[in-house]
């Protein structure tokens, strides 16, 4: 029974494993340094929405997703989303509940437009997603992404419009 709420402070720690399990996978997140659970507190908590996927009936948390402006000024409108989901849930469609999820929650802050800045071309399995609900690529960014064993990947830039 997954549903996807707002987090709370009680959530950080369950969130930061999984937030940092995919940043030392280092294939798609662009940050490099792991959170502790005070740079967590704080980097959750400066986001527009940060919500997770939890089983409510064991209150299990598999993945979470962050909201946020893209840009500034004349740009605001635009949003940008992040979504990790731990990896032994990996494979039971929670990515989907996430991206559905923040979509709703970004047009109701009032954003136009969904950007994914770097989507590295190799996470087929993300791509292929985005591109089932309707996200358009915007074009190839050659060796845009560096990976963690220093390999550089395209990435493809999305965006869905709200």
């Amino acid at each position: 029974m997954i549903k996807i709420r707002e987090y709370t402070v009680d959530d950080v720690n369950s969130m930061i494993p999984i937030w940092n399990e995919v940043v030392e996978e280092g294939n798609a997140f662009p940050q490099k340094d792991i959170l502790t659970f005070e740079t967590g507190c704080a980097f959750f908590a400066s986001q527009t929405c940060c919500s997770v996927a939890e089983d409510s009936e064991i209150g299990k948390i598999y993945g979470l997703y962050i909201l946020h402006p893209n840009n500034v000024g004349r740009c605001c409108h635009i949003c940008n989303a992040s979504y990790a989901v731990s990896s032994e849930s990996r494979g039971l469609h929670i990515g989907e509940k996430l991206v559905t999820d923040c979509l709703i929650k970004a047009k109701q802050c009032g954003f136009r437009i969904m950007q994914f800045n770097a989507v590295v071309s190799t996470n087929k399995h993300a791509r292929h997603l985005y591109e089932r609900l309707g996200f358009k690529q915007l074009g190839t960014i050659p060796g845009g992404f560096c990976m963690k064993d220093g390999q550089f990947e395209d990435i493809c830039p999305y965006y869905y419009v709200l």
